[in-house]
């Protein structure tokens, strides 16, 4: 193929993109599911439920999203999720595509949407806790049929004092059974430890008093309705959490706010897996966490991108340790 049939056909390929983005822009019921799509992850079930139309019509609408690069898919088990695609297909329409997602952002749902999500979303947040509450003493165990807290925990650590040694204030996100607690408070003046399940709280509180750590106050409450100031923290730290939880954006947004400038989220997480068992044994929502898509929501928040390290395990799952910087 000669240089100028190349250069047809690449025209030919924008033009085509072109024209599916302003199609794919031209509906409101389109750009209420790019709302809907902002900070999260939602099937076709869920997204007809939230927008009160028929799963064929709302499929129908995501092909033409997903058609002009709006929207990509992932597959948990049987079910396939949406989320936005902030990569655009062709370079020169890069400016278009995310104009189109800052507008979509600026609608406000109906009522009734609003309702379904929050339901839909407190549905997901409760299956965890009650989990959670449920199977508190069996944690380590269940832990560890995926990833032990050595392999992750003391490369966190080290990753952690390589982009900021200490400082005042450090919040850690679902402390689990406290094992990271004790890196945090060596190093920071003040460390809050926040869980949303009593269960957990206590075992984490248990081991931080069996080290005979002073300096930890232990806070029942998710990241939503936490009292911690924002521009107030140092470090915020979420090890092997944001599988587990409803909206992990949301999780992202709400302890970006919390940061300094200058301020680290630190985030370990499971890569994207297909091993379903691990939803009911260990009480996982999602099959791990698409990179891309943490360093979207991270960007989203106000975050830019630090050190990453991602480490394989022989029992095939993958972990990635992040670090985003608030500026």
């Amino acid at each position: 193929m000669n240089e100028s049939a190349l250069q047809l056909r690449s025209g030919n390929d924008t033009r085509d993109t072109l024209v599916a983005l302003l199609k794919a822009a031209a509906d409101q019921l389109r750009l209420s599911v790019l709302r809907i799509l902002r900070r999260d992850t939602f099937s076709v079930q869920e997204l007809s439920q939230i927008l009160d139309v028929s799963q064929p019509g709302m499929s129908h609408h995501l092909k033409i999203l997903a058609n002009a690069g709006l929207v990509s898919t992932r597959r948990e088990g049987s079910t396939i999720f949406y989320r936005r695609s902030h990569t655009a297909r062709e370079a020169e329409l890069a400016e278009l595509q995310e104009a189109i997602l800052t507008s979509a952002d600026l609608l406000t749902l109906d009522a009734n949407a609003e309702q379904q999500l929050a339901l839909i979303n407190e549905a997901r947040a409760e299956n965890s806790r009650a989990f959670f509450e449920e199977h508190a003493g069996e944690f380590r165990r269940q832990q560890e049929q995926v990833v032990d807290y050595s392999l992750y925990g003391p490369a966190s650590a080290e990753l952690l004092a390589s982009t900021q040694p200490g400082g005042e204030l450090a919040v850690e996100v679902g402390p689990g059974e406290g094992g990271f607690l004790p890196e945090l408070a060596r190093r920071y003046a003040r460390v809050i430890a926040l869980d949303n399940a009593s269960a957990m709280l206590d075992k984490s509180r248990e081991a931080a008093a069996a080290k005979g750590l002073g300096n930890i106050d232990f806070v029942l409450a998710d990241t939503a309705n936490a009292e911690i100031a924002e521009n107030s923290v140092d470090c915020a730290v979420i090890n092997m959490v944001l599988h587990h939880v409803p909206s992990p954006g949301d999780i992202v947004a709400d302890t970006a706010r919390w940061l300094k400038p200058g301020g680290v989220l630190s985030i370990t997480d499971l890569c994207p897996h297909n091993q379903s068992w691990a939803k009911e044994a260990c009480g996982d929502l999602w099959l791990g966490i698409d990179p891309d898509e943490l360093t979207d929501w991270a960007n989203a928040s106000g975050l830019t991108e630090g050190p990453a390290v991602f480490l394989a395990q022989k029992n095939g799952f993958r972990v990635q340790l992040r670090q985003f910087l608030k500026p």
